[in-house]
C-alpha cells in the first residue's frame, strides 16, 4: 500500500501543511497556531471556563496548561475566579488578546475564502461529509473494533 494513497496520509500530510502554514504567520507576531486557536476559542465577552477550552479544541490539559502560562505571561489573558461556580476559573481576554484574537481571525477568513475561491461549493460540501462520516466511525469506536491482534 502506498502511503501516498491512504485517508490517513492524505489527512496528516494536509493537517501538517495547514499548521506550518498558520505557524508562519503567527510567528510574525510573536505567537503561534495553537494560542491563536485558544484565542480563538475564548469567549470574547465572558470568557470561557478553563475546564472547557481543552475538550472544545481537543486539546490534553497538560498542552493546554503550557499554552495558557505563556498566553498569559505575553498579557493575552487572565484567569478570574468563575463567579457561577467558585472552585472555577474563567480564562478572559485582555485588550491585547481580543487585538490578537481579531489578527487571527482575519488569517482563518482569509484561508476559508481562498480555499472555497479554489474549490466548488460541491467539493467543499463532501470534505465536511467526509470528515464527518470519519469523526462518527471513530466516535463510534468502528474502525478498530473487529480487528484482532495477536
Amino acid at each position: 500500500m502506498q502511503k501516498e494513497l491512504t485517508i490517513d496520509h492524505a489527512l496528516r500530510a494536509t493537517w501538517q501543511a495547514v499548521a506550518k502554514m498558520y505557524n508562519e504567520q503567527a510567528i510574525k507576531f510573536d505567537s503561534t497556531m495553537a494560542m491563536a486557536f485558544v484565542l480563538l476559542n475564548i469567549d470574547k465577552e465572558n470568557g470561557t471556563p478553563s475546564t472547557a477550552l481543552g475538550p472544545l479544541m481537543g486539546m490534553e490539559p497538560t498542552s493546554l496548561s503550557r499554552i495558557l502560562k505563556s498566553m498569559e505571561e505575553k498579557g493575552a489573558i487572565y484567569r478570574e475566579k468563575n463567579p457561577v461556580d467558585g472552585r472555577g476559573v474563567l480564562i478572559k481576554l485582555t485588550d491585547f488578546g481580543l487585538e490578537k484574537r481579531n489578527t487571527s481571525k482575519q488569517y482563518v477568513i482569509k484561508f476559508n475564502e481562498t480555499v472555497r475561491e479554489n474549490i466548488s461549493e460541491d467539493k467543499i460540501k463532501c470534505f465536511f461529509e467526509v470528515t464527518e462520516t470519519i469523526n462518527n466511525l471513530i466516535a463510534k469506536k468502528a474502525i478498530f473494533g473487529n480487528l484482532h491482534t495477536k
